[in-house]
């Protein structure tokens, strides 16, 4: 039997083929792997910007006094000298009564 030179020559080099392609399967997950997650983290980081702009806006309206005033009334503070009232037995609002005042 005679070997066929030409024949062994493509098998080996199919094999050495698959062998590079197998060896870069892994690396190419990898990255696949890693730039979902620098997406999913780009994302969490656009939702923590938004939410420290508007803790920003929230400070920045806390250092008017009139915004800490009324804060503080709604906690039920009073000033000094003050009498304060308690008003309690009301009845709780509900949809009905603003859709009734809403409309003419």
């Amino acid at each position: 039997m005679r070997v066929r030179w030409d024949r062994v020559g493509r098998i080996a080099l199919l094999l050495l083929l698959a062998g590079v392609v197998a060896l870069y399967v892994q690396p190419a997950r990898s990255y696949v792997s890693t730039w979902r997650d620098s997406n999913a983290k780009q994302q969490q980081v656009s939702e923590l910007q938004r939410e420290h702009d508007a803790l920003e806006a929230r400070s920045r309206s806390l250092r008017e006094p009139r915004t800490v005033e009324t804060e503080a009334r709604r906690l039920g503070m009073v000033r000094p000298g003050e009498r304060p009232y308690v008003v309690s037995g009301l009845p709780e609002p509900s949809d009905d009564a603003d859709n009734a005042t809403a409309t003419p």
